[in-house]
């Protein structure tokens, strides 16, 4: 048995905090594939139905102000905070606000989808992004 305060320990650990990492990366990119396969099918079903895309806005951190963007797509929950554009990408769509914000607009930048959105959220609300998206084409 390795002792808790040799070389050997240190080392191991190590070994031991590398392989989670590196497993939790891996978690994490195909989580981020297996979404952005929803996000494709969503858009291609959301022309095959015929739902019209919008142009989207987004919402200053504190909720007070709404901004242009260059954006077309749909959004996908009911506070309109997220949405996924034409392009297949999926936006959260909260920005910092201000001045420059109002005169010209933002440009969300994309972000990977999660698989659920809201998980780990002190409001304890979450729901799969899979259920979000099949809603969003059933209105």
């Amino acid at each position: 048995m390795v002792g808790n305060d040799g070389p050997e320990w240190r080392t191991a650990r190590q070994r031991a905090v590398q392989a989670h990492a590196a497993a939790a990366q891996q978690q994490r990119v195909a989580e981020q594939a297996e979404a952005a396969e929803l996000v494709a099918w969503f858009v291609a079903e959301a022309r095959r139905r015929g739902l019209p895309p919008e142009r989207l806005t987004a919402r200053s951190y504190d909720g007070r102000g709404r901004y242009r963007t260059r954006l077309l797509g749909w959004y996908v929950d009911q506070a309109r905070s997220r949405a996924v554009d034409v392009d297949g990408r999926f936006h959260l769509l909260t920005v910092p606000g201000g001045l420059r914000a109002r005169l010209f607009g933002v440009d969300p930048e994309p972000s990977p989808a999660p698989l659920v959105l809201g998980a780990g959220g002190r409001d304890g609300e979450s729901m799969p992004l899979r259920t979000l998206l099949a809603r969003r084409l059933s209105t």
